[in-house]
């Protein structure tokens, strides 16, 4: 037991070469050493184990080495390297700036400084978590960082880039580290695997890179939790059970009863995923990842956006082919809105399953047959109502026409008189209010179809008389709104023709008002105009009434004097002769 060590330990890399998707930053670092430019201070950033401490312990040998490799990785065999490894080195110093974070610990590292390194050329000081230093001890450190003393070196290593002050960014070199991608962690661990014997499949590794997130330290730590578990040879099923997530055969049952249009699969499954434990909102968020392969899937071109094994590749691409494009667009668009939704909802539960119905009618929309009441209207009766001629007949006419005759073609039956129509049937209800099919309502809808479509074909625009008595009725027409009524009633308007419409405009108190009936009521007053006016070129529009400048009444004795003497010119003169003051 006391000879066991973790794998993020154990297999920590050695070399520049055995770092992993940092390949940008690695070769700069080798330039630098091989043409002697090195800089006073660096800056690493980037997310948690991406290998920014392995980097700065590895530059900080390389440099120190008495004898390195042509790629400039460190020997490990020079004295430098030897006390390195073993914890006595006395030229490379790491700080925790976590626990070390005051303005006492920065003057300590400051004194540090001025000690000259006894093995090597430099003396480097690597402080990680340096975004956890006060603010006071970042501007104590500030002289020091930008002139140290030649053989000095400091290399700060932060996950929170945002939190450093400019001042202290201004003196370094920074370097960004990458996220890991899948296939490089997949493949780092497959190494692994292989030197400690481990029987593991690619899914599974694929399911540890994943949970990982671009972390090489996390898939290593999780990569030994799963051997805790399963032992040397790990089943995928295991994995799924052991990190507790979702497997990929639902998201793939999912989508096949979206494609039936069966819901009833869809929230037996969601309600099987409950039940194993499984959070909400993680199964939306996985079946959103799940769309989003397939969408991605479905454009052959860009098959290196799945981070997917080989095997689960083919299986996105057969189904892709069964999903149109719309189905998919529209899928992601709703489960997208689940989820962000779902923190706001009362019932989180029925919110999702409502999005798992909705899902399952993307493609096969719910029959209302099965909901909607049948229609008591005769078929033929709509037929009947569009024979009806360009000029309607007298109502009178129509109305000694049978009502098998409306519902029939007329070569069907020939025409009989009143006193031998059969006796009528009972009528059935169609509406709440209990209206039923009449000859009137069939001759009344034929009439407002022959006016419209008499408008469409002559428009023409209305005469400024029949503008102003349609507005006169604007008041009764609004008088459910008090308020609208009374203001049409008071309101000044004048007509006047513009860019070919005749426009009505009628002024109102203030701009409050004319906002609200801009927004609110002018389309619907504009539209019922314009039907009583039988023209749709007609326009009504809402202005302001002009502000009136209103003379002052007078108020002091000299201001009431000389009103008085502008009114009444005697008053002026018998000021005048008597020497009298206005004051």
């Amino acid at each position: 037991m006391s000879d066991y060590i973790v794998s993020a330990r154990k297999y920590r890399p050695d070399s520049f070469e055995t770092l992993i998707g940092q390949d940008n930053i690695v070769q700069t670092l080798k330039n630098s050493i091989k043409r002697g430019k090195l800089a006073h201070a660096y800056l690493f950033c980037g997310p948690r184990g991406v290998g920014k401490t392995t980097t700065a312990r590895l530059f900080a040998k390389a440099i120190n080495c008495a004898n390195p490799t042509k790629d400039m990785d460190p020997c490990g065999e020079c004295e430098s390297c030897k006390s390195f490894e073993e914890g006595r080195s006395y030229c490379i110093h790491e700080l925790d700036a976590a626990s070390n974070n005051g303005v006492d610990d920065i003057k300590n590292l400051m004194d540090q400084v001025q000690i000259p390194p006894q093995v090597g050329k430099y003396s480097v000081y690597i402080i990680d978590e340096v975004h956890m230093l006060s603010t006071a001890a970042f501007n104590a450190f500030l002289k020091t960082l930008e002139e140290p003393p030649a053989h000095a070196i400091f290399i700060l290593a932060t996950t929170e880039k945002h939190k450093i002050l400019p001042t202290i960014l201004s003196r370094c070199q920074t370097y960004d580290f990458n996220r890991i991608s899948v296939p490089d962690i997949v493949r780092n661990l497959r190494m692994i695997a292989t030197k400690e014997n481990v029987s593991i499949d690619d899914e599974s590794l694929h399911v540890i890179a994943q949970k990982a997130d671009g972390a090489m330290r996390d898939a290593l730590t999780i990569f030994d939790q799963t051997i805790a578990f399963c032992g040397t040879d790990v089943k995928y099923s295991e994995v799924l059970k052991n990190l507790n997530v979702i497997d990929y055969e639902y998201s793939f049952s999912l989508v096949d009863a979206f494609l039936a249009g069966d819901y009833g699969t869809a929230l037996e499954k969601f309600d099987e995923i409950l039940s194993k434990g499984f959070n909400a909102l993680h199964f939306v968020a996985a079946l959103s990842s799940h769309l989003r392969d397939l969408m991605v899937a479905k454009n052959g071109g860009i098959d290196n956006l799945l981070e997917l094994p080989d095997s689960l590749k083919t299986r996105y691409r057969e189904q892709a082919d069964r999903c149109p494009t719309a189905f998919l667009f529209d899928a992601l668009t709703t489960t997208t809105q689940c989820e962000a939704g779902y923190k706001m909802a009362v019932n989180p539960r029925l919110h999702i399953e409502y999005s798992l119905m909705k899902l399952s009618f993307l493609m096969k929309a719910p029959s209302n047959a099965s909901v909607a009441p049948k229609s008591t209207v005769p078929v033929k009766a709509p037929a009947a109502v569009s024979e009806v001629p360009a000029k309607a007949e007298p109502a009178a006419a129509v109305s000694e026409v049978p009502a098998k005759a409306v519902s029939e073609p007329e070569s069907a039956a020939p025409a009989v008189s009143v006193s031998e129509t059969p006796a009528p049937r009972p009528r059935k209800k169609v509406s709440k209010s209990g209206a039923s099919l009449s000859l009137n309502s069939i001759q009344e809808e034929s009439e407002k179809k022959v006016t419209s479509s008499a408008i469409r074909e002559e428009d023409d625009m209305p005469d400024e008389d029949a503008v102003v008595e349609a507005w006169k009725e604007m008041p009764e027409y609004c008088a459910k709104q008090p308020r609208l009524s009374s203001t049409l009633q008071n309101a000044e308007y004048s007509v006047a023709e513009k860019d070919g419409c005749k426009v009505l405009t009628f002024n109102v108190d203030n701009v409050a008002q004319q906002t609200w009936i801009r927004e609110r009521q002018l389309h619907a007053l504009e539209g019922y105009l314009q039907k009583k006016l039988g023209s749709t070129k007609f326009r009504l529009d809402v202005d302001v009434k002009p502000t009136e400048q209103k003379e002052m009444a007078p108020y002091t004795d000299e201001e009431k004097a000389k009103a008085l003497m502008k009114e009444n010119g005697e008053v002026g003169n018998l000021i005048k002769d008597f020497g009298l003051e206005t004051k």
